[in-house]
């Protein structure tokens, strides 16, 4: 019978950098929308993976000379390339052991709901509309589960004040993805280690579209623990990660494109600038939720991938 020491070991083979192991009952409490027993009601264990963000694919963003990288290889090129090819030869081992394996990564353009019950993109309309449940004791399709909620019951880390998740190993540089299976692996504890976000607000004073509240929090209890982030306004997350701010993309060049850039996900990440692996520039390039967080994170030497040299090395630039 695989072992869970013998599971994360080969997902680290595969591809992986961090990788624990939840327990099927430690997502009681769910949203129904959001709980993963409903894609695998027979299943046992959920293994959570964390792809990392090679820091230097910031560094074009920081320097403001080199806009690709980080949407390309730090953002698209895991979700989209990375993480499929790493899930399909992990759950060859399970499936040879003859369990399932239900791979999830992270990449959600194929869900046909939103947890939040609304398209931003969509004016009112909501997104449940666009798929029904096939009993009245079901969910609809497709469940979106929470990946950040998953690696904190996998025992990997945290959640920040900003939401991200804050791993031990590389705070908030990894992306994440999943695998539900019905073999019956031993969990890992949930994560006991130094408390890595300190409310530092670093995030929140950073980030270029100020979508990240100080004053307002989300409070959830996740497997008998209160978790607490900041109250995110997604409407100006998601036009200032397209670019909409004036003082940090250097592509706005025109007074049309301030209109541009600031449109929705869908459409304001592909204004302008063409997409890389099927995926629109993050001119954003994460400055309060990513970069400020690592940067603090790196002074406080509370992580284990370390570096020779301090990321911000020069006066940080503005328009």
């Amino acid at each position: 019978m695989v072992t869970s020491e013998q599971v994360k070991a080969y997902a680290k083979e595969c591809g992986a950098d961090i990788v624990g192991i939840a327990s099927m009952d430690r997502f009681e409490g769910a949203p129904k929308q959001m709980d993963p027993r409903y894609i695998f009601p027979d299943a046992k264990a959920m293994i959570v993976m964390g792809f990392r963000i090679l820091r230097g694919t910031l560094r074009g963003i920081e320097e403001g000379t080199f806009f690709v990288s980080y949407a390309s290889m730090g953002y698209a090129a895991i979700n989209f390339v990375h993480q499929p090819v790493v899930l399909w030869n992990f759950c060859r081992l399970l499936e040879d052991e003859g369990y399932e394996a239900l791979p999830i990564p992270n990449n959600f353009p194929w869900t046909n709901t939103d947890s939040s019950g609304q398209n931003p993109e969509l004016t009112g309309q909501l997104r449940e509309t666009w798929s029904r449940p096939v009993s009245p004791d079901r969910p609809a399709p497709d469940v979106f589960i929470h990946m950040r909620i998953a690696a904190f019951c996998a025992g990997l880390g945290e959640i920040g004040y900003s939401k991200m998740f804050l791993s031990p190993q590389f705070g908030p540089r990894q992306r994440l993805a999943a695998v539900i299976t019905d073999a019956p692996l031993e969990p890992d504890p949930l994560y006991d280690g130094p408390q890595l976000c300190d409310r530092c607000m670093l995030c929140a004073e950073e980030c270029t579209g100020q979508a990240i509240s100080t004053t307002n929090t989300v409070k959830v209890t996740v497997a008998g623990r209160d978790l607490e982030w900041g109250e995110i306004d997604y409407h100006k997350c998601s036009r200032y990660f397209c670019g909409a701010s004036r003082q940090y993309n250097p592509f706005m060049t025109c007074p049309e494109d301030e209109e541009g850039f600031a449109q929705p996900v869908s459409q304001g990440q592909r204004y302008k600038v063409p997409p890389t692996y099927v995926y629109g520039r993050a001119l954003e390039g994460a400055r309060g939720c990513i970069r400020a967080c690592m940067m603090h994170l790196d002074e406080q030497e509370k992580l284990e991938n370390k570096f020779k040299a301090p990321f911000r090395i020069r006066k940080p630039w503005r328009l």
